[in-house]
Formats: structure tokens, sequence, C-alpha cells
């Protein structure tokens, strides 16, 4: 098993890959005006941290439920942070401050250069590794399944592609069934960073085009992954950075002998809830 560890990136995640592709292509007249963005936490941070590096300026509009570590995060890495009640009040001031502001629009997982970005990763973990027969990379818009998976097929064609979601998030093996784009009615896991309330078009084709299956994986499943990944490989990660373990162990009897490789993608976790991830967790651990 080979884990690519996405925790010790820029601001603990993945997620600055595909935000300062994205930032990088835009005007010093467009970064001036600033950049807008909606986030439960990590692509918020992301944002923040790439509008710091290009001398731009952010503001993250963020659901008042989102972790306060997080929301703290954004603000210290010099993000002015909006918060309302829910997401989709999220995104209706975010389209509010692009229009009134000339603020451009930092999607959290949708679009071309989010995915070529997020691909870079793909690019990088087949190069430190070599041949896979399989790699397992977490859902939650799907932005980083499509920019991995995209990579990984073209190069390593044979490697099989599993996208992993939390079972109380699944707007993806919805999107699959009905072969289009769908919405979730509620987000109910303990993973909030895969907890995107949708698919959207650019994404869901690109995952659907290079993604080989889609595995559920449930909050136990997680927290029984996070407890593995800290006794064994001392790695504190966010339940969402667990869930590609969680989808390996659910599948190991169709593993067995092969090569394998993880995409280990967060570790923003506040001490007090990693704690009771693993409480949770540790009784699985065999």
């Amino acid at each position: 098993v080979w884990q690519k560890l996405e925790l010790f990136q820029h601001t603990g995640t993945f997620k600055p890959r595909g935000s300062m592709l994205v930032m990088k292509s835009l005007s010093p007249e467009q970064l001036q005006r600033g950049i807008v963005a909606v986030s439960a936490g990590n692509h918020g941070m992301a944002v923040a941290y790439a509008a710091k590096a290009l001398q731009s300026h952010a503001k993250v509009v963020m659901p008042a439920t989102a972790n306060p570590a997080r929301i703290e995060a954004c603000r210290t890495m010099g993000a002015e942070v909006v918060l309302l009640p829910d997401i989709a009040a999220a995104f209706a001031m975010a389209a509010e401050l692009e229009q009134k502001e000339g603020r451009h629009f930092v999607h959290p997982f949708e679009g071309e250069l989010t995915a070529l970005g997020n691909a870079t990763l793909g690019l990088e973990f087949l190069r430190q590794v070599g041949q896979l027969d399989a790699l397992f990379v977490a859902i939650g818009g799907g932005g980083l399944a499509a920019g991995v998976a995209c990579a990984v097929k073209q190069l390593q064609p044979r490697c099989r592609v599993f996208g992993v979601e939390p079972a109380g998030a699944d707007s993806m093996h919805r999107s699959f069934a009905a072969d289009s784009p769908q919405r979730i009615e509620k987000v109910e896991t303990i993973a909030d960073s895969l907890g995107a309330p949708m698919a959207m078009p650019y994404s869901f084709a690109m995952c659907r085009r290079f993604v080989d299956e889609l595995v559920k994986v449930t909050d136990d499943e997680l927290c029984r992954a996070m407890a593995l990944l800290f006794a064994d490989g001392k790695l504190a990660v966010e339940p969402a950075g667990a869930a590609s373990t969680a989808a390996m162990l659910q599948l190991r009897d169709r593993l067995e002998g092969q090569r394998i490789g993880l995409i280990v993608c967060g570790s923003n976790v506040d001490p007090d809830t990693f704690a009771r991830c693993l409480q949770r967790g540790r009784a699985g651990i065999v």
C-alpha cells in the first residue's frame, strides 16, 4: 500500500492545487478586485492561502455550522469570513459579492482548471510509486477525483480507480445511477469535507469517464480507518482523509496481492472531534 500524504500539503489538504491554478490564471486587475469562495473550511483555507501568496484578498462565505477551528484558520490566513445560516445561503451571498464587488468566484470543486490542478496530484503519485493496480480517492463534489482519475487513467490505463463517498453524502452515486448530475436532500456524515450537496456537470462528466467504480463508506468505517491510520501510521487525519483507507479495508479481499494507492486528502480536524472519532473507531482495529 502506497499513500499520497496530502495532509502535509499547504493548509493541510490537497485544495491549494486547484485554487492556486485557478487564481494564477487571473489578470492583475482581477486579483486586485479580490476573490470570493464558498466553503465549510478546507477550500476557504486554500483560497485564503492562495490569495495571500498572489497579493489578492479573499472573502470566504461559510455556513455558521462550520468547524470553529476552520473558520479561525481562514481568518488567520488573511481572509474575511462571512457567516450565513446554511450552504445555500452561502452560495447566494457569494453570487451577490461577485456582482457587487467584482470579485472572482473560485468554485470549491467544479471547473477545468480546478481539475487540472488536482491532476498534478495523480501525476506526482504515479511518478513516485510506479505501477499501481488500484487507486482510491475521496469524492465530495468530485473535483479531486475528476483530476486524479483523468491523470491516472491516461498514464496507467490498467489501474482501477475507486471513488469513495460517505454513505450520508452520496451525490456522485446518485448521479452515476441517473447518468446526470444530481442533488441530495440532506448531508449526514461526519466527513464534512465530503458533504457537497450536489454534483456538477464538468466534474461529474470527468468522474463518469475516468472513475471505474464507486464505493460508499459509513461513518463507523471512517472512524475505524482514522484510528488505524493514527495507530499504525501515526497520522492524524480528518474523516475525509480516512475515506480512501476505509474503502480499501472494505474491499481488501478483492485486493490481495495488488499494489494499492491511497490518497490521504486532508487533516483539518480539531482535537476534540479527532478524539471522539478515535474513541468511536478504536474498537474496530484488529
